[in-house]
């Protein structure tokens, strides 16, 4: 068994600047999504649909899902979820159904125009992933060594949240 020296107070200081530094900047890049997905619906003249909207979309993609199982993969939280698949099945974005076992349950997937969305996502999330590549922003290694922290973060913290109380 290992054991770790543990921190002094300059780098118990040091680790929580960081920190904070890391979760204003993951706060931040969150927003920025948001306006980069709003700004390219604008560009194409999409003008219906919000940028929390269309993520949505874009992470169901070819699922049929329910409003539960988006919130247990984590790509949605709290009850907005609800209301933006409500708000995409009434613009005609999404399909409803009610499951046969368990009639409180709906089930959603997407219409073809849900898919168009779908795919104007995917498209704009390739074309970022080519210039990050070709203007060297960031390396596959990078992003690999990014994801593997944040991952290793949302672990972290979701065992706060199961074990505190």
């Amino acid at each position: 068994m290992s054991m770790e020296r543990p921190f002094s107070q300059t780098e118990a200081k040091g680790f929580m600047t960081g920190y904070l530094d890391a979760l204003a900047l993951v706060e931040r890049l969150h927003r920025l999504l948001l306006d980069v997905v709003k700004d390219e619906f604008e560009r194409v003249g999409v003008l219906d649909i919000n940028a929390v909207q269309a993520l949505l979309l874009f992470n169901i993609g070819d699922n049929e899902v329910t409003a539960g199982e988006l919130k247990t993969r984590g790509y949605y939280q709290g009850s907005n979820v609800s209301y933006n698949l409500k708000k995409l099945v009434e613009m005609g974005y999404m399909h409803h159904q009610r499951c046969e076992i368990d009639r409180r349950s709906v089930r959603v997937r997407l219409t073809p125009r849900g898919r168009e969305i779908r795919d104007i996502v995917a498209s704009l999330f390739a074309r970022h992933a080519e210039g990050l590549e070709a203007k060297s922003v960031i390396t596959a290694e990078g992003i690999e060594d990014i994801t593997n922290s944040l991952k290793r973060m949302e672990r972290y913290w979701s065992d706060q949240i199961r074990y505190i109380y």
